[in-house]
């Protein structure tokens, strides 16, 4: 099966080429997509439930509707995979009045999470607000519709009764009272799992999700975001992508004024589907953001054998695929890339992760990536000669120079347990070489599968340290939720691994430390400054294919580099569903930055609306917004490096901070967006050019300000830029002018 799967991409590949050979590269990548769209369409994909339910539906007829038990309830359970969940539940009430009592005991938790699901269906999803589904729920965000949540508890109760120390089952019976309003007032004493809605040690002021008001909390499957600059009017515009083929992707368009308008059509991104993540770069050197589109994750039983795609931005509003051109087609699952110059010879190169699950058919042996730019537009893999060749589970990969020698390594997270550091070798006129050093730098002992990571300098000392995530787990999320609130010791389950840079090639592990050993289960995740103090804070998305795996997406404030504050329940930010791409970003060009989060999960039934968090403002703390511009370096200046020094209430102290869009999965802007605390001043600017190497220095300079720096200019540019206000149902006001001063 492994060789049908694999040669049937490339029959597609040929087949599509030989029929669309009088066709652009941008509709023949269409042509393809869809062509591995109708592949994938089978019984034998995981992830395509309703040709399963065909196929049962078929088994059923053919035995004259007296089908066993079990196939019934693998329909049953199929019927919440395509979201069908009344039609779920009614099996599920049929089959428990016919099956005798052992087997009623199996069913139970089943039956319970398809209750849960149909009240989710009717209040979170059809009768959708800004507060459905965040944890700990209230106000708005009861439900309305009770009747699955009432349904839900009945069952649970009854669960708890023959097994009381189920976590699974009273961590969600639990959650279903919250839905109703009756935490914990109305939980049986025995079933309670109390402080659940507990305030937080220290709280931060609450986000409010405006997606839904601006239009751009789109119904998807898990997919990825960028936020970035993409037709260089300062504003900062979205593009979302959805994992699956038949998923489409979205460009919304900041309109200047506190709206967005979904110009996906006129970009020319429609037929450009599927994409469990996207990054962008500027592969050409033209000063217009690009778009990888990265497809295949998880692998599919094979049918991860997708092409990625590259999309260049005209720079006149429209995208074309050039992947073919460009010589980036493969056929490889992943949904993990790092664009970085690994050669420093001023054009942005990729490093792709792939993935290889032992556990299902894999499709063929996927070797990680490294292509090189010709600078021409096109690429050349030189993954063998570069030492980096690298055969695992890969569900992250990251880059940054962790040694300050001036040049690129990477940094490669998986799911099979292995960690990779690799040191980039590569002197002047030689092409990229790596070395594995992960034993050296002492992260090789950790063996637990991961997933989201990045690098960033959580304390500010000027060496990027790791961040890396626990996704290690045998059973439901909701288990691991449960019995970290119950106190129940589950050692490392889905913590946060926090690495600190030693500055001599090794790294510590500080995440008991810092207060990070919480159980958290990142998929996606990224960081940010929501206080502008200067030190990184984390947003993550959480969650597993499994739908009793219901745990809130996760908030942590960075405090002075030295800890970490799990502020989720006071931020609000504590979304139920599935979460994945993340992005930070400053959309109201205030200084303060909101994030973006992109929901959803696998199965076409588990689409959820996006968010957009919209942050008050936690601080009079100031701020200074950096887009660079290389010249010798990269054109985008991904991979230089920022040192802002300043004295805050009379001490000296710097904030680091790289051009890069963060972490693995989700895209924040290349715009550069550093807090300075209560700094009336910029000492000094430093900016360390990526590639080139060379420095330059900007002193005394004004805070709360949009600079556009270029590589070798003594100038420093202000960009003018109105100050936006939301249009929400709240507050539908325009927007108000606002003033910046030239500082040179």
């Amino acid at each position: 099966m492994i060789i049908k799967i694999k040669s049937t991409a490339v029959v597609i590949l040929l087949s599509t080429l030989f029929i669309a050979c009088q066709q652009s590269p941008h509709q023949q990548m269409i042509t393809l997509l869809q062509q591995l769209s109708k592949r994938n369409h089978s019984v034998l994909n995981p992830f395509h439930p309703e040709v399963k339910i065909a196929y049962y539906d078929s088994l059923i007829n053919a035995n004259h509707g007296n089908a066993n038990i079990r196939l019934l309830a693998s329909k049953a359970s199929l019927g919440l995979q395509t979201g069908q969940e009344q039609q779920s539940v009614n099996m599920y009430d049929s089959l428990v009045k016919k099956v005798d009592f052992m087997s009623i005991e199996d069913m139970m938790p089943d039956v319970g999470i398809a209750y849960m699901r149909l009240g989710e269906r009717s209040n979170c999803m059809l009768n959708h607000t800004g507060s459905s589904c965040v944890f700990p729920i209230k106000n708005e965000g009861i439900h309305r519709l009770q009747t699955g949540s009432q349904k839900a508890i009945a069952t649970y109760q009854a669960i708890l009764r023959v097994s009381s120390h189920d976590v699974e089952s009273k961590w969600l019976l639990n959650i279903a009272y919250m839905t109703l309003g009756e935490y914990p007032q109305s939980v049986p004493p025995e079933f309670l799992i109390p402080g659940l809605n507990k305030a937080d040690e220290h709280p931060v002021k609450p986000f409010t999700d405006v997606a839904p008001d601006l239009g751009v909390g789109i119904n998807s499957r898990a997919g990825g975001v960028i936020v970035d600059d993409f037709n260089n009017d300062g504003y900062m515009d979205i593009v979302t992508s959805g994992w699956d083929l038949d998923d489409p992707m979205h460009y919304f368009q900041n309109n200047k004024d506190g709206s967005f308008t979904d110009m996906t059509k006129q970009s020319g991104l429609t037929g450009i589907t599927g994409g469990l993540n996207i990054q962008q770069t500027d592969y050409n050197n033209d000063g217009n953001i690009d778009i990888f589109v990265l497809r295949g994750a998880w692998n599919m039983g094979g049918f991860g054998n997708q092409p990625s795609s590259l999309l260049r931005n005209n720079g006149d509003g429209t995208f074309t695929d050039v992947t073919m051109p460009s010589g980036l087609l493969f056929f490889h699952p992943t949904q993990t890339a790092t664009w970085a110059d690994f050669n420093n010879d001023g054009w942005l190169d990729v490093f792709i992760g792939t993935e290889n699950n032992n556990t299902m058919d894999a499709g063929g042996t996927h070797a990680c990536m490294l292509y090189l730019n010709n600078h021409n537009g096109t690429f050349t893999n030189i993954t063998a000669q570069a030492h980096c060749e690298i055969t695992s589970f890969v569900k992250g990969v990251t880059s940054a120079d962790y040694n300050n020698d001036g040049w690129p390594d990477i940094f490669i997270s998986t799911m099979d347990g292995r960690k990779y550091l690799l040191k980039n070798k590569c002197k002047p006129g030689m092409t990229a070489d790596f070395e594995n050093v992960t034993s050296k730098s002492g992260i090789d002992q950790n063996r637990e599968k991961t997933f989201t990571t990045f690098f960033y300098d959580y304390n500010n000392d000027g060496w990027p340290d790791i961040l890396v995530s626990n996704y290690h787990f045998n059973k439901s999320l909701a288990f691991y939720a449960g019995a970290e609130a119950m106190g129940i010791p589950i050692p490392e389950a889905g913590h946060v691994y926090l690495y600190r840079n030693n500055h001599d090639g090794t790294f510590t592990e500080m995440s008991k430390e810092t207060g990070l050993d919480k159980v958290v289960y990142s998929m996606g995740g990224n960081f940010g400054d929501i206080d502008n103090d200067g030190y990184p804070d984390m947003y993550f998305g959480t969650g597993s294919p499994d739908f009793k795996s219901l745990v809130p997406n996760k908030m942590f404030r960075n405090v002075g580099g030295k800890r970490f504050d799990d502020v989720t329940t006071s931020s609000r930010t504590g979304n139920l569903q599935k979460g994945h791409g993340v992005a930070f970003a400053d959309f109201r060009n205030t200084g303060v930055q909101d994030i973006f989060a992109e929901m959803g999960g696998a199965y076409i039934g588990d689409a959820y609306t996006s968010s957009l968090y919209m942050n008050p403002g936690q601080s009079n703390n100031n701020w200074i917004s950096l887009k660079l511009r290389g010249v010798k370096a990269n054109a985008s200046a991904i991979g230089s490096h920022i040192k802002v020094t300043f004295t805050e209430n009379g001490v000296k102290r710097s904030v680091y901070k790289d051009v890069n869009s963060g972490g693995s999965f989700g895209s924040s802007p290349l715009q550069q967006e550093i807090g300075i605390g209560q700094a009336k001043v910029i000492d000094e600017i430093e900016i360390k050019w990526a590639g080139s190497r060379a420095v330059q220095h900007f002193t005394n300079v004004l805070p709360n300000q949009f600079l556009k720096i270029t590589e070798g200019d003594s100038r420093v540019k202000v960009n003018h830029l109105a100050k936006l206000v939301f249009k929400t149902k709240h507050n539908p006001s325009v927007c108000i002018p606002m003033v910046a001063s030239l500082n040179n």
